[in-house]
């Protein structure tokens, strides 16, 4: 019986290939050990830079915020203005507008042919100065049939006189009757009232003829020529031939709010002459000087506002109808005030307040209370006395006792540049805020800081 075969088992791997395997693995572990030699080297040297800067920083910060504590202790530069004592106007501030005296639209009061025009656009003319021409030869000739017609009534109005005296003989003679008589009176009445009639025909184509030479009615300067010489003018043109403007003298008509009606009215009740200057639209240039006339007869119900009108003697013709001004009314003067620049005044929780520099170069919040504004100047009624020194400009910083460096000093009277004081003021000005009712408005365009 034969047997199966048994497999045979493999063979054992040659030893040299067993060599190469083990010299491979070996190599293997030695890279792996040197590249996390590598990376370990790496990681520790990276750490001790950042090490280094993070220590860097941190000292860096540190020094940052002892520089600020350091500024934040450094004494603050500012400038200061000296507190005076003098006199303060009350000015009540108002828009306005230029308003001639007289205007007058120069019509023709006859119908006819426009012969001659006498004036150049723009001239300045005086009352009875020549204008214009209108053809006068039609009211030449119906003049002369009214005249003749006047000499024919007077005839007949002598003829019938002269009968009149002839029957009154005759009736004392008994030899017309009294009816004649009569008749011959009604006659001689009739022929005067048409005489009379006559007399008023000539009167009126006189008074035409002289229509016919048109001259200025009133002193002033003429406008654009609304008609050409040639054209037929009547009476029913509503243009006119030109406008005639009276500029010199002048006037501004503004506005005030009742309120400030007592003191005004007070004023020109005593008799005193209130001043009056117009200033441009931006409340910068002088244009001229007048004085109150007079205030309408009642206010305005829907603005609460009362109209006044200033004179001007414009004789430099610097004011223009219907322009724009900023009026300022002088209602009084207060003598002894105590006066600061308005750029001092700062406003926060404690109300209004300065800062007055101390002895030692330090500072000191003083609440106040307010007068009187006038541009750059306030007059204070309590808080400061006069010959303190308060900051006018560098007061973002201050708090109470804080240190400072005094850059200038101006007395109260000279500090209009201090931190844009003289720009609010005129936009104050131009806003047409008016009175010691609205004088605290006048530090709305000034800097304001909140108290420590």
């Amino acid at each position: 019986m034969t047997q199966p075969e048994r497999p045979t088992p493999p063979s054992p791997a040659p030893a040299p290939l067993r060599s190469t395997r083990r010299r491979w693995l070996w190599v293997l572990l030695a890279v792996t050990a040197l590249a996390l030699l590598i990376a370990f080297i790496w990681m520790r040297r990276h750490g001790d830079e950042s090490a280094g800067g993070a220590g860097a920083g941190g000292a860096g910060r540190r020094g940052g915020a002892g520089a600020s504590a350091a500024a934040a202790n450094a004494p603050q530069s500012v400038r200061l203005a000296t507190v005076t004592q003098g006199d303060m106007p009350v000015l009540l501030n108002a828009l306005g507008t230029v308003t001639p005296l007289a205007t007058v639209t120069v019509r023709t009061q006859i119908a006819g042919q426009l012969m001659e025009v006498g004036f150049q656009e723009g001239q300045l003319v005086h009352k009875g100065d020549f204008l214009a021409q209108i053809d006068p030869r039609p009211y030449e000739i119906s003049l002369l049939q009214a005249q003749g017609t006047l000499a024919h009534d007077q005839a007949v109005l002598a003829q019938a006189q002269a009968d009149l005296g002839r029957y009154e003989i005759l009736l004392k003679q008994d030899s017309v009757s009294g009816q004649q008589v009569d008749d011959q009176r009604f006659l001689v009445k009739q022929t005067e009232g048409q005489v009379a009639a006559d007399q008023a025909q000539v009167k009126t184509f006189q008074l035409d003829l002289t229509y016919c030479h048109i001259v200025a009615p009133v002193d002033g300067r003429v406008g654009l020529r609304q008609v050409d010489a040639g054209n037929y003018v009547q009476t029913s043109d509503t243009n006119g031939l030109v406008v005639i403007t009276k500029l010199s003298p002048i006037s501004v008509i503004f506005t005030l709010p009742e309120d400030n009606l007592p003191a005004v009215q007070a004023r020109l009740n005593s008799g005193a002459q209130l001043p009056v200057t117009a200033y441009d639209r931006a409340g910068v240039a002088l244009l001229a000087n007048g004085v109150l006339r007079t205030t309408d007869n009642q206010i305005d119900t829907t603005t609460g506002t009362l109209k006044l009108r200033a004179d001007f003697p414009n004789t430099d013709l610097r004011l223009f109808p219907n322009q724009f001004v900023n009026a300022r009314l002088l209602v009084n003067t207060e003598h002894g005030v105590t006066i600061v620049p308005s750029a001092a005044l700062q406003t926060g929780s404690i109300g209004q307040y300065v800062y007055v520099a101390q002895p030692g170069n330090t500072v000191t919040v003083r609440t106040v209370k307010q007068g009187i504004v006038s541009g750059e100047r306030t007059s204070i009624l309590s808080g400061v006395q006069p010959g303190e020194q308060v900051v006018i400009d560098g007061v973002d910083r201050l708090r109470e006792g804080a240190k400072i460096m005094v850059s200038a000093t101006v007395p109260a009277s000279g500090a209009q540049g201090a931190s844009g004081a003289a720009s609010g003021a005129r936009a104050h000005g131009a806003s047409g805020a008016s009175g010691a009712s609205g004088a605290s408005g006048a530090h709305a365009h000034l800097h304001k800081r909140v108290a420590p």
